[in-house]
């Protein structure tokens, strides 16, 4: 398993050395950055890079929204997936939200 410095990320809030999130959304995005990483599917440098131009080239948003965007432009790039199918699957996410009644867990359809 490959080890990733977190220290070298732009704007990481770490508490003893560990990811702060807000939000469960947030950590479920931080763990897919770490296991593409560590299946191989880009380098460490590459996604700091990625977050890094996110942060600095586009508006104001929060941490994790840029870590987001940087992942969504990433594996584009990468060819993992298409912008195409990542908005279909954003509409399928709010489709989804939309039909879950409160309190509830949201689930997608399988494809």
């Amino acid at each position: 398993m490959k080890e990733v410095d977190l220290t070298h990320l732009p704007d990481m809030v770490l508490v003893d050395n560990e990811p702060v999130f807000n939000e469960p959304w947030e950590a479920q995005a931080f763990a897919m950055v770490i296991d593409l990483h560590q299946k191989g599917a880009f380098t460490w440098a590459e996604w700091a890079s990625a977050l890094s131009t996110e942060i600095q080239g586009s508006e104001l948003r929060s941490y994790y929204q840029h870590w987001l965007c940087a992942l969504e432009s990433l594996v584009t790039v990468k060819q993992l997936t298409s912008t195409t199918a990542l908005e279909a699957r954003k509409t399928q996410w709010h489709e989804a939200a939309a039909r879950t009644p409160h309190g509830e867990a949201i689930e997608l359809q399988s494809d």
